[in-house]
């Protein structure tokens, strides 16, 4: 089992949450906490960049809707970046594909500072 690992930086359009390890029931609620703590401004995107996740359960997925719903909350945007195959495959099967904006690679965030978690 590798540990979930959470990073936060800032980019232009917003917060960008990285995701890394696996998003699972043990560990989902730490990353809804932690994107429910968020402050988004309206027009501003949340990325949650998921390069570096290696798995991903029902609740996972469930902290991501939970993730798109505070965003929405807020009138920001939400995309998942670099979404892996295993769990690309599963948010199609569900229509999460629809719901969600999918970026292909992982958003570079020049000058961002990591922020506390």
């Amino acid at each position: 089992m590798s540990p979930l690992n959470i990073t936060v930086t800032s980019a232009t359009a917003g917060p960008v949450v990285g995701v890394g390890g696996e998003l699972d029931h043990v560990t989902a609620a730490r990353l809804r906490d932690l994107v429910a703590d968020l402050t988004l401004r309206p027009g501003q995107q949340l990325v949650l960049d998921l390069a570096g996740m290696e798995f991903c359960d029902s609740s996972g997925i469930t902290a991501l809707i939970a993730a798109r719903n505070h965003a929405h909350a807020a009138r920001a945007d939400i995309a998942l970046a670099a979404v892996p195959a295993r769990t690309l495959r599963v948010l199609r099967m569900v229509g999460l594909d629809q719901i969600f904006a999918i970026l292909p690679d992982s958003p570079s965030a020049p000058g961002g500072d990591p922020a506390p978690e």
